[in-house]
C-alpha cells in the first residue's frame, strides 16, 4: 500500500464510516418515514418522533466530530464532546422507553411480537457498553474511536431491517453490522498491521450479544416470554 492510501486511511476512515453510518440509517428510515412519521394512518406515541429526532442527531454528530478529529480540531471536538455524552447517554433510555411503548401499541392492534424485545434491548445495551468505554477511555485515542465505531455501527440494525429484502436478506441484519466493525479490523491490518485490543475483545462479545438476542427472538422460550410480559402487554 503506498504512503498517500496509508495516510488517507489514518486520517479519513472514522469520518468515511461515520457518513457511511448516516448513509445506512438515512436510506433504511427514509424508505417508510412518510407513512409512519409525516403523514401516518393512525398516530403513533410522541415519542416515537422524540426517538427519530435524538437517533437522527447522534450520525450527524458522529460525523462532525470525526470531521474535527480528521482536520485536527480537538479542541471544537472535545467541547462539542460534552453534548455528544449527553445525547449518547440519552440513546438506550429513549431506546428501550421507544420499544416498550411502541410495542404496547402495536399489541392493541394485535401485531408484534413481544420476543423481538430482544433484538432492541441488545442493540441499546451494545451502545451503552460500547458508548460508556468511549467515554472512559476519552483521553485514549486508539481506544475511544474504535468504540465509537462498535456503537454506532449498533444503531444500524433498525435500519438493516428495513432495507430491500434484496439487499439485506431477513434476519441478516447483525450481520451487515458486523461487516461495519470488520471494515475497521481491515483498516487496523492494512495501517497499522495490528488487531487492535478493542476489536480483538469486542467482535467476540457483540457477535455473541448478537446470537442471543436472535435465539431469544426466533425460539421464543417461556421464561423470556413471562420476562417481557412483567412490562410488556
Amino acid at each position: 500500500m503506498s504512503r498517500f492510501t496509508r495516510r488517507g486511511l489514518d486520517n479519513y476512515f472514522y469520518l468515511g464510516m461515520a457518513i457511511l453510518i448516516a448513509l445506512i440509517v438515512a436510506y433504511g428510515f427514509g424508505r417508510n418515514i412518510e407513512h409512519r412519521l409525516l403523514h401516518p394512518e393512525l398516530i403513533p406515541p410522541a415519542i416515537l418522533y422524540l426517538h427519530a429526532v435524538v437517533f437522527t442527531a447522534w450520525p450527524l454528530l458522529f460525523i462532525i466530530q470525526s470531521g474535527l478529529v480528521s482536520s485536527a480540531n480537538i479542541n471544537w471536538h472535545r467541547r462539542l464532546g460534552v453534548s455528544a455524552a449527553v445525547i449518547g447517554a440519552s440513546l438506550p433510555v429513549i431506546g428501550i422507553a421507544t420499544a416498550i411503548v411502541m410495542h404496547n401499541w402495536h399489541s392493541e392492534r394485535a401485531t408484534g411480537s413481544p420476543a423481538f424485545f430482544s433484538v432492541s434491548l441488545n442493540d441499546m445495551l451494545t451502545f451503552a457498553v460500547a458508548f460508556g468505554l468511549a467515554i472512559y477511555w476519552r483521553r485514549k485515542p486508539e481506544y475511544h474511536r474504535r468504540l465509537m465505531l462498535i456503537a454506532s455501527a449498533s444503531l444500524t440494525v433498525a435500519a438493516f431491517a428495513r432495507f430491500p429484502r434484496s439487499l439485506v436478506p431477513s434476519l441478516w441484519w447483525y450481520a451487515y453490522v458486523d461487516a461495519l466493525v470488520l471494515l475497521g479490523i481491515l483498516r487496523d491490518l492494512l495501517v497499522i498491521r495490528q488487531f487492535h485490543l478493542v476489536y480483538r475483545y469486542g467482535l467476540p462479545l457483540l457477535m455473541i450479544s448478537q446470537a442471543v438476542a436472535m435465539y431469544l427472538f426466533l425460539t421464543k422460550p417461556v421464561w423470556w416470554v413471562n420476562f417481557l410480559h412483567l412490562f410488556l402487554r
